[in-house]
């Protein structure tokens, strides 16, 4: 049986298999019910791989084992394994949520931490950098940032990324303010994002830039984050973000920022 390249790619990443599994998966849907042997030969996984295979096929719910001499395999409605396979994600989801709470007073977590902090002091200020792409990936860096936030937090975006900001960052800006933390925000606004505006205004001191163009965020003057593409010219999954723990640097940017932050309009007098 010839199963496409690309559709066996999709496969793998909607459902989460590695490659023999989509095989011998596939290989079982065309024929209903086989034995290992049988699907061996059709999918072109080797003799020896193909039971442990089934078994974890059978472990995720996407097969059923059937008793006798030889023993067999059926396949399963591929509707009955999208639900099954929701089920499963949503209790593995559950327990590893649960694991990971375990670990707050775990020594497992205290033993981390221990290796961090000693490690941390080895590491050159050069490597303490990254880059993220995808825009889910840079949201939820900066959610990490304001909410490690103890001083301040600047943040410099476009019209659109206020109103992406409100949605993805609103909690962790809530948190931060509560700590004390002082936080500005500036965004080219007009009547189309004024409501967000107005609503980040209760959580942080907003400004209206005309003349920076420019997406990045400063915290407590010693991280940076900034984008190096324009919002409207790329993809959300395209997107790029870079990351520097950089006293440094952060320190000269947050106070050239405040030049410029003297020269923005308050909200009051946008119109």
């Amino acid at each position: 049986m010839i199963v496409r390249d690309e559709f066996l790619s999709r496969l793998r990443k909607i459902f989460g298999l590695n490659l023999y599994e989509a095989k011998v998966w596939t290989a079982l849907l065309s024929r209903g019910t086989s034995t290992a042997g049988e699907l061996s030969n059709i999918s072109d996984v080797p003799r020896s791989r193909t039971y442990d295979i089934l078994e974890s096929l059978e472990k995720k719910g996407f097969v059923i084992l059937k008793f006798g001499k030889p023993i067999k395999f059926v396949a399963l409605k591929p509707e009955e394994v999208v639900e099954r396979v929701k089920k499963n994600l949503v209790v593995e989801a559950k327990e590893r949520s649960k694991r990971l709470d375990q670990l707050k007073n775990d020594e497992v977590l205290k033993e981390l931490t221990s290796l961090f902090t000693q490690g941390i002091k080895l590491v050159e200020p050069s490597d303490l950098s990254g880059a993220l792409r995808g825009r889910n990936n840079i949201y939820g860096h900066l959610d990490m940032m304001i909410k490690n936030a103890q001083k301040s937090v600047t943040l410099v975006t476009s019209a659109e990324g206020l109103s992406r900001k409100l949605e993805s960052l609103k909690e962790a800006i809530e948190k931060a303010k509560k700590k004390g933390v002082k936080i500005r925000i500036a965004a080219p606004i007009s009547m189309k994002n004024m409501k967000v505006a107005k609503e980040f205004a209760g959580l942080a001191e907003i400004r209206h830039v005309k003349d920076i163009k420019a997406r990045f965020c400063i915290l407590d003057n010693k991280e940076l984050l900034f984008m190096v593409l324009d919002d409207d010219e790329v993809h959300p999954s395209y997107d790029i973000g870079i990351w520097l723990n950089t006293p440094f640097f952060a320190n000269a940017l947050g106070n050239m920022f405040d030049l410029a932050w003297q020269r923005m309009d308050p909200l009051s007098k946008v119109k």
